[in-house]
């Protein structure tokens, strides 16, 4: 099930911020996507999870997680608040800059972003989003299969994302842009429901 666009208009935050709050949107260069409905459980166990551990390592540090829903506005070239025209709200995400961090939200791109995959974001997180975060200079984006049990990160190199390293969610996996930082895998996995043979 492939999320829905709310019309055929470009939007702005100052229009999404108009609408009401029973429907959540996020807007990608003007147009509302639709946000799927309730995510499951084994989304949220992961998402908090991964939040869980990374708020313990970062505990006292400069760098400070987020989970969703949180808006994060990411301005082209200066736009004021209300002509920018991408809004997202990413599953996890981490900012180290506090200069970035005010009371609507974060404005410019976080250094982390983890989006837990469901069968109904999946190709929005890894070709819509994955531009966009690119584009606006996440340093490390990573996408989390539950239900395959894969981790798929990219890096962003010289203005770009490169070729993503793809692994099984065992063991630990370090996260590349912040020193000492791992995520343990074999609990929560064990936790997930089986997969389908």
């Amino acid at each position: 099930m492939a999320l829905a666009q709310r019309d055929t208009d470009a939007h702005t935050y100052a229009d999404y911020l108009a609408w009401p709050d029973e429907v959540r949107y996020e807007l990608i260069d003007g147009v509302a996507w639709a946000m799927a409905p309730a995510p499951t459980l084994e989304h949220q166990d992961v998402a908090g999870e991964i939040y869980r551990q990374i708020a313990n390592a970062l505990r006292h540090q400069p760098c400070r997680p987020f989970i969703a829903p949180l808006d994060v506005r990411l301005p082209k070239a200066g736009e004021v608040d209300e002509r920018i025209d991408t809004v997202v709200q990413p599953d996890v995400l981490v900012v180290c800059d506090p200069a970035k961090l005010d009371r609507r939200g974060v404005r410019g791109a976080p250094d982390l972003v983890v989006e837990v995959l469901s069968p109904g974001t999946a190709s929005h997180d890894h070709w819509r989003k994955r531009q966009v975060y690119e584009r606006a200079g996440v340093r490390e984006y990573w996408l989390v299969h539950p239900i395959d049990r894969m981790l798929t990160i990219y890096r962003l190199a010289d203005g770009q994302f490169g070729k993503p390293e793809v692994g099984e969610l065992v063991g630990e996996t370090p996260v590349g842009i912040l020193p000492g930082v791992v995520i343990a895998w074999d609990e929560l996995s064990a936790r997930l429901p089986p997969v389908d043979p």
